[in-house]
């Protein structure tokens, strides 16, 4: 089952904030640690801000799920920027076409349970993301 929650527009560095906020009210109503907390919306800001930095706009949506007797948190990012030329080398350490340290994809790869991504170029990113609550 997925219980999905409105989505977060991202179009400046505000929005990032917000579906932080977001994301980490929803991991404490699912009952996440703090530690897990942290590590979604880290994982969530990382995905917000790389839709600021390459899109330029598009959106998070955040859903509770259940699986059985556990629950999880699902992120989507979603925008129709130019799209990943090489979604192996932006999922490597160390690659950045901006400059930065390169952790974003990476580091949301490992801190989340369940990870995949769709890019196309000239049509935009889709980011699937998944932390399940530890019973």
């Amino acid at each position: 089952m997925v219980d999905n929650n409105p989505n977060i527009h991202v179009y400046n560095e505000w929005d990032i904030v917000v579906a932080r906020q977001s994301g980490r009210d929803l991991a404490k109503s699912l009952g996440f640690g703090e530690v897990d907390q942290a590590r979604i919306t880290t994982a969530i800001s990382e995905l917000a801000r790389n839709i600021y930095l390459y899109a330029k706009k598009g959106e998070i949506e955040l859903a509770a799920l259940s699986e059985g007797d556990r629950v999880g948190i699902q992120i989507i990012s979603r925008d129709n920027g130019p799209g990943i030329r090489d979604v192996m080398k932006a999922l490597e350490d160390g690659y950045s076409t901006s400059g930065g340290l390169g952790a974003g994809l990476p580091g949301v790869k490992r801190l989340m349970d369940e990870f995949s991504i769709e890019s196309s170029e000239g049509k935009g990113t889709v980011i699937r993301a998944v932390k399940w609550k530890l019973l």
